[in-house]
């Protein structure tokens, strides 16, 4: 679908603009820190604020990314959605996943991994998600693909899941708890609902022992990452061993996984712009001029709410400093971990 006819499909009626055109403003507000945004405010109202950024982001990053909405480490000649296929395998086979099992996907976003971890293991998969619109996609799309039998979305907090003690035999986490505004209380709740020896594995958003706080150029990555991705503030690797630690696991494995990139295929290439199709030359740089141009244009005759351009430059500023922290190597997207309830 064009850029602008998906635009045009997303606001497709004048409540829907005006509701995504105040979420906008509000969204923008938790990082504006001279009108009362900051870190503090972000872990007080992260509920509300990762409401509004997926409210507003999730049909454009389906257009542009697919149904799995994380990074990967490429192999050689490695096709982008096969890296991505291949690192959700990889954590079900890290925490022996097999039919027969119950799995909780926490942050299961529009649900691609969990389809593809509960095809490739037979596990059922069930996958928390605090954003109703989401949550329609992933029972659409599990219907779609026939795996309603194995694969369901439920509404619920990581922080706070409603679900019963001892319940589940594993869970993962891809690119999620990143979200969280207390990452030891978030792995806590994990625990609770683990069965005794049960596995937790994940791939977690962290800054690497290359940041170096008191440099101007790192302090602007981190927050450009933050804002264009809904993060209250970003871990560094030690905190999160210590908040798995804390929250009462034993941590078994732990590793950066990009590192194990082709150097010349690195986990950022796809926010470069890849030549091998359609759908890599939209992921990249040309792909989001374009994209500007036009919700701009959209927004100027009144298709698309205020702010929308507002909201494609923000995004376009977080994946250059995506970019920016994959090259210098201060940041990863892809920290590796397994951890075993004690």
């Amino acid at each position: 679908m064009p850029q602008a006819q998906a635009v045009k499909t997303f606001y497709r009626d004048d409540e829907k603009r005006q509701r995504v055109g105040n979420t906008i403003r509000e969204y923008m507000g938790f990082f504006d820190e001279t009108n009362g945004g900051g870190v503090e405010a972000r872990k007080a109202q992260y509920t509300t604020m990762i409401n509004n950024y997926y409210d507003v982001v999730t049909d454009f990053y389906e257009h542009g990314w697919g149904q799995s909405f994380h990074f990967a480490a490429r192999a050689s000649k490695e096709a982008f959605d096969a890296s991505l296929a291949r690192a959700e395998h990889y954590l079900a086979l890290r925490l022996g996943l097999q039919a027969g099992m119950k799995v909780l996907d926490v942050g299961c976003g529009v649900g691609g991994p969990m389809r593809e971890i509960a095809r490739f293991s037979g596990a059922s998969v069930e996958g928390v998600n605090n954003n109703d619109y989401q949550l329609e996609k992933v029972a659409s799309h599990n219907r779609e693909a026939g795996l309603s039998h194995l694969c369901s979305g439920f509404k619920g907090d990581f922080m706070n899941l409603g679900v019963a003690d001892e319940t589940y035999d594993a869970a993962y986490q891809i690119e999620a708890t990143c979200h969280a505004p207390d990452k030891a209380g978030a792995f806590a709740e994990i625990a609770r609902v683990l069965k005794p020896g049960a596995l937790f594995a994940g791939y977690e958003w962290c800054m690497t022992h290359k940041y170096d706080s008191s440099d101007a150029r790192h302090q602007w990555i981190k927050s450009e990452i933050e804002t264009g991705d809904s993060l209250p503030d970003i871990a560094s690797i030690p905190e999160t061993l210590a908040a798995l630690e804390a929250a009462g696991f034993e941590l078994v494995d732990s590793f950066d996984a990009v590192l194990t990139s082709d150097s010349a295929t690195p986990w950022y290439l796809p926010l470069l712009g890849e030549t091998s199709s359609l759908l890599g030359l939209r992921r990249g740089r040309l792909g989001r001029r374009i994209a500007r141009r036009t919700i701009g244009l959209l927004e100027a005759v009144g298709i698309a709410p205020k702010g929308s351009q507002e909201v494609s430059q923000m995004l376009g500023r977080a994946a250059e400093a995506l970019i920016a922290g994959g090259e210098t190597g201060i940041f990863t997207p892809s920290y590796f971990f397994v951890a075993r309830k004690k």
